[in-house]
């Protein structure tokens, strides 16, 4: 049996692996679903454990003002996020598009210091700038016009409103705890959802078995598991030091996105992603060092 600490990096990695392989999973779905409907039978499939999860821990019932809330990130975070990264799939590489949706800790410290009062230093503009300079880049390294509404752009808009259901539903996690919360996230987006999901049907039914296969993976691994091992994983090494684990996302995505689909990035790209990065390791650094001073 594993110890504890052992069980909370095993479930990091799977967490990290799981959600790398989803970018260039979403890819080979997008070959026989539209965005929509792939995110519908995705979340589907992703909200049953969560279902029975809840029945057999029966954990304390969120007020209707939290669950309101959760409701609400459901679909920010989940349902126009998803609609959002699989529409920018369709034109921007699996690699690029995971460098870009890791800017996130950039976006939630902004949104935490304009609505949650958090401090955001000099340094910590510096890291945005830079971050979002990588995306700049990247979004030049994708086929068609750099204009709003792009694959690029779309991607970028998902990773905030990921930002902005952290921010949203921070509360509500301290008070529930993220398992509990992620589970009903999960079930609100699939609700949301719920009017594409006989589309979704319709069109998995005449999918090819590797289209099946990767919606498969997507909503009871990448969505659900991922879920449930990350929540494990905040819990056992704390939201700062369990986010570091996702500096590994992008470089698997690509190696899986070359595995699979053949899919190799542009130096533009690689260049840019390292950017992006760059900027969120700098963020990480800057608001350690303000959280030492604040305690000193």
């Amino acid at each position: 049996m594993l110890s504890r600490p052992s069980l909370g990096l095993v479930c990091a990695l799977i967490t990290v692996l799981s959600w790398a392989a989803s970018f260039p999973l979403i890819k080979v779905a997008l070959g026989g679903l539209d965005p929509l409907p792939l995110a519908a039978a995705r979340f589907a499939l992703a909200a049953c454990p969560a279902v029975i999860w809840l029945m057999v821990k029966r954990p304390e019932m969120p007020k209707i003002v939290d669950l309101a809330r959760l409701a609400l990130g459901g679909a920010l975070g989940i349902s126009i996020y998803n609609w959002l990264l699989n529409t920018g799939q369709q034109t921007v590489s699996p690699g690029a598009a995971s460098f870009i949706i890791n800017t996130l800790p950039i976006w939630t410290a902004l949104l935490a210091t304009f609505f949650l009062r958090d401090r955001f230093g000099i340094g910590a503009w510096v890291a945005t700038i830079v971050s979002f300079s990588g995306v700049i880049l990247i979004a030049f390294a994708q086929p068609g016009p750099m204009k709003f509404g792009n694959g690029s752009s779309l991607i970028l808009l998902a990773s905030i409103l990921s930002a902005t259901y952290f921010v949203l539903v921070r509360g509500v996690i301290a008070r529930y705890g993220p398992a509990t919360c992620s589970c009903w996230t999960l079930i609100t987006g699939a609700l949301w959802l719920g009017p594409w999901l006989p589309d979704g049907l319709a069109q998995i039914s005449v999918a090819p078995t590797s289209v099946i296969s990767a919606v498969m993976f997507l909503g009871l691994v990448s969505a659900s598991l991922g879920y449930a091992t990350w929540s494990y994983a905040i819990g056992h090494f704390g939201p700062a030091s369990a986010a570091n684990f996702l500096y590994l996302v992008p470089p698997i995505a690509i190696t899986l996105a070359w595995a699979l689909s053949g899919i190799t990035p542009d130096i533009l790209t690689l260049l840019g992603g390292v950017v992006a990065i760059t900027g969120v390791v700098m963020l990480r650094l800057s608001m350690a060092r303000a959280a030492r001073k604040a305690t000193a």
